[in-house]
């Protein structure tokens, strides 16, 4: 019993306070595992949201059309903008900068917030975070950086391919600005930043997803097959339907398509691909 109580007190001085099961076979326990799921996706989520918009906002602070980087639109309380931040936004007015013929600084503003906030910011800092808690084996720290690692691939994808296609009018919509800001076609936009992200979102799915959910849960197949499930949800039902009710008759066929269509493939992709994963021994 004295071993027991000595090895838990062990597991929580090193899990610094989040709960970890580094001596359990089978990883992540389903109390543990489900305890720790809503917390770990709403910090996650809020995470790579406000990197977003601090990046549109520096941005600009940077080109000298914001005084404060710190002022976001913070939006009424509500329980809406406490889960998911809905209403916040980057408190940046584009349309005087495309009036100041100045389009190009516009879609630099625009582009960063998936380009600088999550693609260059969150996503390699969770990569390496993960890989951190990884080495010490705290699940729950890797389940955390694992969640803004899916944030951080969410927020690429609700951006392009969902809102490469926008109706042509709408600055507040982050594509738009960057087409009209450099010139670009949607189709040049597509490209440009379409091949990066399917790249990212291909590691994510065939490398990166089935060895992290093998290190969670290395022993046991049902918590592999729920954390797939749920993470294709997060992909390409949640992120992917960010042109669901905006942007244009394109951008909402790609979100009905994306969920639809694509999560419950991505749910079947990542059921079939971590049902026989095993924690790798290299790195991931």
């Amino acid at each position: 019993m004295w071993r027991n109580i000595k090895q838990a007190a062990l597991d929580a001085s090193q899990g610094g306070g989040m709960p970890s099961v580094r001596h359990a076979e089978d990883g992540l326990t389903w109390p543990a595992l489900l305890g720790l799921l809503l917390p770990t996706l709403w910090v996650a989520h809020a995470l790579a949201f406000f990197a977003h918009e601090y990046a549109h906002s520096f941005t600009a602070w940077v080109l000298g059309w914001k005084a404060n980087p710190l002022a976001l639109t913070y939006g009424h309380p509500s329980l809406k903008v406490f889960l998911i931040q809905y209403g916040i936004d980057q408190n940046v007015d584009e349309l005087p900068i495309f009036r100041s013929h100045h389009g190009a600084q516009a879609a630099l503003i625009s582009a960063a917030g998936m380009v600088l906030g999550n693609a260059l910011i969150t996503l390699p800092l969770s990569r390496w975070a993960y890989l951190r808690a990884r080495h010490s084996a705290s699940r729950g720290w890797a389940m955390l950086w694992y969640w803004t690692t899916v944030a951080s691939v969410g927020n690429l994808i609700d951006y392009v391919p969902i809102r490469v296609f926008t109706n042509g009018t709408d600055l507040s919509s982050d594509m738009y600005p960057v087409e009209l800001g450099f010139g670009w076609s949607p189709w040049t936009l597509l490209l440009a930043f379409g091949a990066p992200t399917a790249l990212v979102l291909a590691w994510f799915l065939m490398r990166f997803e089935p060895e992290a959910l093998a290190f969670l849960c290395p022993a046991s197949r049902p918590k592999r097959a729920c954390l797939a499930v749920l993470t294709a949800f997060a992909l390409f039902d949640f992120y992917g339907a960010a042109g669901w009710t905006g942007g244009g008759p394109v951008s909402h066929t790609l979100s009905v398509v994306s969920v639809c269509v694509i999560a419950p493939l991505a749910a079947v992709l990542g059921i079939v691909l971590v049902a026989s994963a095993r924690e790798a021994t290299a790195k991931t």
